[in-house]
């Protein structure tokens, strides 16, 4: 694989827009992170699940007489042992939902294979598991009343004449697109160890949310804020599937508060996968009307998507981000868009990386495709006919939505100059008429980046240390190091001068977390808001210091100089005349700023994706020969980690669109329980070429002008691989092709159409 970024750094800057290397990976790497399973007090006990074997059904019985006989174990509890308990929250973004909380073990009705109906409690994990095996549980068999598809959410958009548009339109094309249910996959399998002692709980969890996290637990065991400390240490990837509150977590939590010590419980690869969060899933149709000169004129979407047996906190996030999103980065007068969340017998379905936006690119870029081949227009003038215009922005969608900032026009020419793009497809054509059996394919998209309000916390330590404290938390996307860019441009200090401290629900009072592609514009925005506040108490101790006005103050190099006297100040020298204020747990604190930043609106991101797919005639093995990218996050804070997230999401968007998809069979048991079912992408599945270039239109909801970009690659990369496969196949006519693109399905709509082989005139 040969990536090629463009990313240079931006000259004249300090150190926001420069390619500094991640801090934290010297660490990570050389063995020296401390994830949850690397933490086991003196006198832990281990946790471990009996997971219900049956996908529905009637629980009628419990026997663990046998259990509680094994050498080690501790207790066995079901849940008649945990008693009436609060619930955990969800959030309730669209005006009918029927909330379907977790239950910590299943009490009355097994609702899906892997539903924990006891946990076994013992001095060892492996006395914990052999016990385990021995608890027999009863099922009742199912019928008809157990059957868990009742629909429970559901959202409806609509604006403009939509009937009178299709009534008038020269063209209207479909699509239905089958989105398959995925993993998050995340290197380390959750994890949950928490402690009680002398009325207070602490947990440590392998957790996005550590906030969240302790607001759930305090609600579920009827304790007070004070009485809970969630800590996250370092997290082995996240992708959405630690967003909320497990089950386990509550379990362990319980655990340690009956035992009166810490109880800890780690799971495995297999247990994910059975029963962590999934993503994906959604079913969506759309018809899009057009005029006969390709002016998009109105949109109809149909939307189910599953929610598994519970809700977790983010439950109805996809549903609302896909409805909302449409129609993209179009201008469409009229829209008719239905959404609707029912219930399934599988594990929860939350928030995946991407959460929403996939599910809308994908609908309305094949929509594109498709009108462009009825309308014999090339696929990238049609997109260049109808994306909203530079001036436009702010931009009032047709959804209610407002689009802050972007140039989409500019990204498509960018793309088209980068790719060689009328070059480019000449040499296709040319390869086709050899015989050769390839496409081209694009996917344009936007990217909401979170709302709301972030914590940050900016502390002068008495050495001249700076100490920053985020209520965003990190799961490896490199945030120390950014967020480190960030105080070392606004304090104008050396970067080894900053410390950033996260994921302890200790060091600040409240916070969010990391998810929705948020953290730099918001979270980053609360440390530039703090660092500000506290650049503006140092200068009225360095005057007063110096006997100078605080507008003669330069700050730079570590130093603050007087333009008046020349006399320097160092950091030290201002903190050891402040007064001391200790805070957030921060030693040796001189001065301290904190500040809950609440963001003006919602940034949004947008990109261009272009993939070449030639595909084994053969086989029907789909090969990316190149791919080409251009993505605007706004102000780019670390130009190597964002093309280090776009890469990394460029994986993770391939992997659903070729490979991933979770399978179970007609009685709800899971055929995909490991690696060696469920395929991911290897290095070797990754494209031969990939360059990749941006744009920055800064955003205007947030003093930083930053967007996200860390869900990119799983919502642009997989319509233009799906628009390339189907361009490839599209000398054999219509076909009915559905994620993900396995060789096995495109061999037989190979077989099938026959596609033209060198010589034929077709």
């Amino acid at each position: 694989m040969n990536a090629v970024g463009r990313f240079e750094a931006v000259k004249g800057r300090g150190p926001v827009g420069r390619s500094v290397r991640r801090r934290e990976d010297a660490r990570i790497l050389t063995g020296g992170g401390r994830y949850v399973d690397d933490l086991t007090p003196e006198g832990c006990l281990h946790l471990e699940f009996v997971r219900s074997v049956d996908a529905r059904g009637r629980l009628t019985a419990i026997d663990a007489e046998a259990a509680r006989a094994c050498d080690g174990v501790v207790a066995v509890f079901t849940a008649g042992d945990l008693g009436a308990l609060g619930t955990a929250a969800v959030n309730l973004l669209v005006p009918d939902v029927d909330v379907r909380p977790l239950e910590p073990l299943a009490r009355d009705m097994v609702q899906a294979a892997g539903q924990a109906v006891a946990a076994v409690v013992a001095t060892s994990p492996a006395a914990a598991r052999d016990a385990a095996q021995c608890v027999v549980v009863e099922v009742e068999p199912p019928s008809g009343e157990e059957e868990n598809t009742a629909a429970v959410s559901s959202l409806n958009i609509s604006h403009g004449d939509v009937d009178a548009a299709f009534a008038d339109a020269a063209c209207v094309v479909s699509a239905t697109v089958e989105h398959a249910l995925v993993s998050p996959a995340a290197l380390e399998p959750r994890a949950a160890l928490a402690d009680w002692r002398n009325g207070h709980l602490t947990a440590w969890l392998s957790t996005q949310t550590p906030y969240r996290a302790r607001e759930d637990l305090a609600r579920i065991l009827e304790l007070s804020m004070a009485q809970v400390r969630v800590i996250a240490p370092d997290v082995g990837g996240a992708f959405g599937g630690k967003a909320s509150i497990y089950p386990e977590d509550v379990v362990v939590a319980w655990a340690a508060r009956e035992l009166a010590g810490p109880v800890k419980w780690c799971s495995t690869r297999g247990d994910d996968l059975l029963s962590a969060t999934q993503g994906r899933g959604a079913r969506t149709h759309g018809e899009l009307a057009l005029s006969c000169d390709g002016r998009m004129l109105a949109l109809r979407a149909r939307m189910e998507f599953p929610h598994g047996h519970w809700m977790p906190y983010s439950a109805v996030v996809p549903m609302r981000n896909a409805a909302r999103i449409l129609p993209g980065p179009y201008r469409v007068g009229a829209v008719d868009v239905s959404a609707q969340g029912r219930m399934t017998n599988g594990p929860a379905v939350g928030i995946y990386r991407g959460a929403g936006r996939p599910e809308a690119a994908m609908l309305m870029e094949r929509l594109v495709e498709a009108a462009a081949r009825e309308l014999a227009l090339d696929p990238l003038e049609l997109r260049r006919r109808n994306v909203i215009d530079t001036q436009a922005f702010p931009y009032r969608t047709p959804t209610g939505e407002t689009l802050d900032s972007g140039d989409y026009g500019g990204l498509i020419d960018k793309l088209a100059t980068m790719a060689d793009y009328d070059g480019l497809r000449a040499e296709v054509a040319r390869r086709r008429t050899a015989g050769a059996v390839v496409g081209m394919g694009v996917g344009l998209y936007v990217e909401p980046c979170g709302q709301g309000w972030e914590s940050a916390s900016v502390t002068l330590r008495r050495d001249g240390r700076i100490v920053a404290s985020t209520g965003s938390s990190v799961q490896g996307q490199g945030r120390e190091t950014a967020f480190a860019q960030i105080v070392a441009e606004t304090l104008s200090v050396p970067l080894e001068q900053v410390a950033i401290r996260h994921g302890d629900t200790d060091q600040l009072s409240s916070g969010v977390g990391a998810l929705a592609s948020r953290s730099t514009a918001i979270g980053g925005s609360a440390i530039l808001r703090a660092c500000q506040a506290l650049r503006r108490q140092v200068a009225e101790v360095a005057a007063g210091l110096i006997g100078c006005a605080e507008e003669a103050l330069r700050f730079g190099e570590g130093a603050i100089t007087s333009k008046d006297t020349s006399v320097t100040l160092s950091w030290a020298d201002v903190a050891r005349h402040a007064l001391s204020a200790p805070s957030g747990g921060i030693e040796e604190a001189a001065l301290t700023e904190s500040v809950v930043y609440h963001a003006d609106g919602e940034a949004w991101s947008s990109g261009i994706c272009l993939a070449v797919v030639a595909i084994d005639r053969e086989t029907g093995t789909p090969k990316i020969e190149k791919f080409f990218w251009v993505d605007d996050a706004g102000v780019v804070v670390n130009p190597l980690m964002v093309h280090g997230q776009l890469v990394g999401g460029l994986a993770q968007g391939l992997g659903e669109a070729l490979m991933e998809r979770i399978v179970y069979d007609g009685d709800g048991q899971l055929l995909t329980g490991s690696f060696m079912d469920y395929a991911l992408p290897r290095a070797g599945d990754m494209p031969a070429s990939i360059e990749i270039d941006k744009l920055e239109t800064p955003a205007r909801t947030n003093p930083l002008g930053a967007k996200g970009v860390g869900e990119a690659g799983c919502i642009g990369v997989p319509a233009a691989l799906y628009n390339a496969v189907r361009d490839a196949l599209a000398p054999l006519g219509p076909c009915d092709l559905q994620m993900p693109l396995t060789s096995e399905k495109i061999w037989r709509v190979l077989q099938q159409g026959e596609a033209p082989r060198p010589g034929d005139r077709r």
